[in-house]
């Protein structure tokens, strides 16, 4: 597989990712489920890397939902505290790669240490353009919606004010594009909350590899496949 696919009309400017298949992979391995973390996480900083490589834009990778919580607390306290170490150790690379990061979810929802080491992060890297990177921690797209409701609720807009503009401009994602194509690993076929509203017209992909083998390689095939795709957008 040629690993430098040329960045042509048809291209995507925005991916979204969930992050699955990563206990499943540490089970059939016979390692814990830790493990399984630990090395999506390094995937995931890889595979950033290289669509930032390809030209792609904007990358938002589904890390944890709101769901989530309801595992096991072991396991969400090391995921939480995973996060932190990545974003502590990661922050100064990613600056210098000029990667903008923002968070997507309830953001208060978050443990207090990692919310202190996210708005670091956020804020150093504010101004960076080369690419941005969308952190969907705490987050599911229905709650995301409410949260939109809430605010246009309180900024005293009326029911016949509402528009699609509006709601836009008030989700996670404001200012963002669409994105073009949403991948999910390890062979579920289903988007599980994931931004509802802005996946309308995205072209999904649910290759059967579990997350931490998800290299390179397989982001060509994804790429590969959705240049395949007609976009007709309800046309």
């Amino acid at each position: 597989m040629n690993n430098t696919i040329s960045i042509r009309q048809g291209f995507p400017h925005h991916i979204g990712i969930i992050v699955d298949g990563n206990r499943r992979w540490a089970k059939e391995k016979s390692l814990p489920t830790f493990a399984g973390h630990k090395k999506g996480a390094e995937r995931i900083e890889e595979i950033v890397k290289y669509a930032q490589e390809l030209g792609i834009k904007i990358i938002t990778i589904y890390a944890f939902s709101t769901e989530n919580w309801k595992r096991a607390e072991e396991e969400t306290s090391y995921l939480m505290k995973l996060f932190e170490t990545y974003a502590r150790n990661k922050m100064e690379e990613a600056n210098e790669l000029g990667i903008q990061i923002r968070v997507l979810g309830d953001f208060q929802g978050l443990p207090d240490a990692l919310q202190e080491i996210l708005t670091q992060l956020i804020t150093l890297t504010r101004s960076n353009e080369k690419m941005i990177v969308n952190l969907a921690l705490n987050y599911g797209g229905r709650d995301e919606l409410i949260r939109t409701f809430r605010k246009l609720h309180l900024a005293n807009v009326t029911a016949l004010e509402i528009s699609e503009e509006l709601v836009n401009i008030n989700l996670d994602t404001a200012g963002l594009p669409d994105p073009d194509l949403i991948i999910r690993t390890s062979g579920e076929q289903r988007l599980s909350n994931f931004l509802p509203w802005q996946a309308t017209y995205a072209e999904l992909y649910f290759p059967k590899v579990h997350w931490p083998d998800f290299d390179k390689n397989q982001l060509d095939i994804a790429l590969e496949e959705f240049q395949q795709r007609q976009r007709r957008m309800g046309k």
